[in-house]
């Protein structure tokens, strides 16, 4: 209930994902709004949506701390109470992200091993085969700790879900030499040595794009500002190919092809085929979608929680972690 343009999105969305796609949907918010919002579309007649009422909404300027204290009946606390007591699978949501982060923390709880949830999104590559930046803005400030559980948490992600079988995970950085960085990538090297992970060192900004790297690793600050940056040199690309082609194609055989390039350009670097960011660390599976998500994001992000859910990337993590932690119990 509280993306930008709630619930129109989300209800589209959660159509097309229950046409599509092998999965239930439960729809969490004012149920007299939602059921005039499924009204609008005779196509969902017969498909397997419910609704749950949830009395209140988190609006994108509630604090975390307000949301969660204030609103205890929130669509969003309401979602995660129901995946914590084995109702549903997965959460996806395009609301507020510092609610539903504090939300998916402190009702589902964390995985034995994991200080802090970390946001991993996928971004294109020039060998169409998606990136893993994590950490996207869950965590300002991080421990070497952190990104070291950050690593693994982003590893396993790419392993299932875009069958990698050893990922190969860098740390951003300021240069390739191991000796340039902060002091928080440099205290950080040492432990991602140690993890059982393909460590290849640091990685540049630009090296994100690749394909030669399938997981980056970076504090929550530096990666929103690089998602970010990324989303804004995307539209503006985006914008300039439309106009030059406007303006610059005019034979009719050379404006179809073109705009088919166009179109084929659009779909690999359009955010809403990725859906939503993974929250990992988490007991459970939550996908942050974009407050400004379309449907199409809103059906994908449910694509995304199906596959972790199916795939139990979230077991497969805490197993992954008590692990390390044996191995390095053992070692001492």
């Amino acid at each position: 209930m509280g993306g930008d343009l709630a619930p129109k999105p989300e209800v589209e969305g959660a159509i097309k994902a229950a046409s599509s796609l092998d999965v239930k949907i439960v729809l969490v918010g004012k149920e007299d709004v939602l059921r005039r919002e499924l009204a609008l579309h005779p196509n969902a007649h017969g498909l397997p949506i419910k609704i749950h009422h949830a009395s209140e909404v988190v609006t994108m300027e509630d604090s975390a701390a307000k949301s969660f204290r204030g609103k205890k009946d929130s669509s969003i606390r309401v979602a995660c109470r129901m995946q914590r007591d084995g109702e549903v699978h997965g959460v996806v949501s395009a609301g507020n992200t510092g609610a539903c982060m504090a939300t998916a923390k402190m009702v589902q709880g964390m995985i034995r091993g994991v200080d802090r949830p970390a946001l991993a999104s996928a971004l294109p590559t020039a060998k169409r085969k998606p990136v893993v930046l994590v950490d996207v803005g869950a965590n300002v400030d991080s421990s070497a700790e952190m990104l070291a559980q950050f690593a693994v948490m982003g590893e396993i992600y790419s392993r299932i879900i875009f069958r990698n079988s050893s990922p190969r995970v860098g740390i951003l950085s300021i240069g390739e030499e191991e000796h340039k960085g902060n002091e928080l990538t440099r205290a950080a090297t040492p432990l991602l040595k140690a993890m059982p992970i393909n460590f290849i060192g640091n990685v540049e900004g630009r090296d994100i794009y690749t394909g030669e790297v399938d997981v980056v690793v970076c504090d929550g600050f530096i990666g929103n500002v690089a998602l970010k940056v990324s989303e804004g040199l995307v539209d503006m690309i985006k914008n300039m190919l439309q106009e030059s082609l406007a303006e610059t194609v005019t034979r009719k055989i050379g404006y179809v092809l073109s705009r088919a390039a166009y179109r084929d350009f659009r779909k690999r670097v359009d955010y809403s085929e990725y859906g939503g960011a993974p929250l990992l660390g988490v007991k459970g599976v939550n996908i942050i979608c974009h407050g400004r998500s379309n449907a199409n994001a809103i059906k994908n992000a449910i694509r995304v929680a199906a596959e972790f859910a199916g795939s139990k990337v979230t077991e497969k993590i805490a197993a992954e972690l008590d692990g390390v932690a044996s191995s390095k119990v053992a070692g001492k």
